[in-house]
C-alpha cells in the first residue's frame, strides 16, 4: 500500500536560486513533500534547501524520477546514487521512472528490475512509475507486481481528467499522482472555476487542487512565490461540493500540455 502525501512542492523548470528559494520557502510554510527530478537539473539545490532549512530527513518525503538516458541495468542504481548524493541523503521515499520512453533500446522489464533492485537495496523506500498508459502499467505490474508500485504520476488537470487510466489505477490499488493541475495556469482563468473560487472565498488555484484532492490524487504544484506557495496549501481546507465536482468534471477537453514526442505513450 502506498503512503505518498496528499501535497507536495513540485520543482519542475526551477533552477538555481529560484529553486533554493521556492523550496526553502516551502518547507518554512510547512510543505513536507518535495518532488524533483534528474532532468530538472536541480537536484543539488534542492538538497542544498533541505540541508540548509534544519527540517529533519524523517520528516521529510522526497520523489525524485530517473531519466530516460538511465534506464539501462548498468546505469539506473549509479544514477540513483548520483541523485541520493546532490540530494544529500542515503535513501529517497520515492523513485519513479520518468517516461516510459518505448523507443529508447531498453526494454520496460530491464527498468523495472533496476527499479525494484534500487528498492531491495535500500536506495529508495518506495518505487512508482510516470506517464505510463494502462498498457504499460500491465506490463509493469508483471515485471514487479502491482503492490510494488506505489504511484503513477500524470498529468491530470480539469481539463485533461484521464479518466479511463485513472479508473484502471484505481482498480489495481496504485495511487495517483496529478502534475500540472493547473495545466500550466490555464485553469487559473477558467469562468467556471473562477465562480466555484468565488463562492468559496477562495483562489482558482485552490478551487483547482482542491478538485483534484477529492478525487483521492496527490498534486504536487510549484510557484516561486511565496504568497502562492502559502496559498497553494489551504486548498486541503477547501471542501467542493458535489454540484462543484461536477461543473469542474464537465470542463474535460483533453488539453495535453506535456507529450514528448519518443518519450511519451500512445495515450489511453
Amino acid at each position: 500500500m502506498s503512503t505518498i502525501p496528499s501535497f507536495g512542492l513540485g520543482t519542475f523548470r526551477l533552477t538555481g536560486q529560484v529553486v533554493v528559494d521556492s523550496v526553502r520557502n516551502g518547507l518554512e510554510l510547512g510543505y513536507r513533500c518535495i518532488d524533483t527530478a534528474q532532468i530538472y537539473g536541480n537536484e543539488t539545490e534542492v538538497g542544498q534547501a533541505i540541508a540548509e532549512s534544519g527540517v529533519a530527513r524523517n520528516e521529510l518525503f522526497l520523489t525524485t524520477k530517473i531519466w530516460v538516458d538511465n534506464y539501462s541495468k548498468a546505469k539506473l542504481i549509479p544514477s540513483l546514487k548520483d541523485s541520493l548524493a546532490k540530494l544529500r541523503t542515503d535513501q529517497v521515499d520515492l523513485t519513479l521512472v520518468h517516461w516510459p520512453a518505448p523507443d529508447n533500446g531498453v526494454a520496460l522489464e530491464e527498468f523495472m528490475i533496476a527499479l525494484a533492485e534500487a528498492k531491495a537495496a535500500g536506495y529508495t523506500r518506495q518505487i512508482g512509475i510516470s506517464n505510463f498508459n494502462i498498457e504499460l502499467t500491465e506490463q509493469a505490474i508483471s515485471v514487479v507486481g502491482k503492490n510494488e508500485i506505489a504511484t503513477n504520476q500524470i498529468e491530470l488537470s480539469p481539463y485533461l481528467q484521464n479518466r479511463k487510466l485513472v479508473e484502471f489505477l484505481q482498480g489495481q490499488g496504485i495511487h495517483v499522482t496529478s502534475y500540472m493541475t493547473l495545466a500550466y495556469g490555464k485553469v487559473l482563468q477558467d469562468p467556471v472555476i473562477g465562480a466555484i473560487a468565488k463562492r468559496h472565498h477562495a483562489t482558482p488555484a485552490q478551487a483547482a487542487l482542491a478538485w483534484a484532492l477529492q478525487l483521492g490524487y496527490s498534486v504536487i504544484p510549484s510557484s516561486t512565490k511565496r504568497d502562492n506557495l502559502s496559498s497553494n496549501l489551504l486548498a486541503q481546507q477547501l471542501k467542493l461540493t458535489e454540484d462543484d465536482m461536477a461543473q469542474i468534471t464537465a470542463l474535460e477537453r483533453n488539453g495535453r500540455e506535456v507529450n514528448p514526442a519518443g518519450l511519451a505513450p500512445v495515450w489511453d
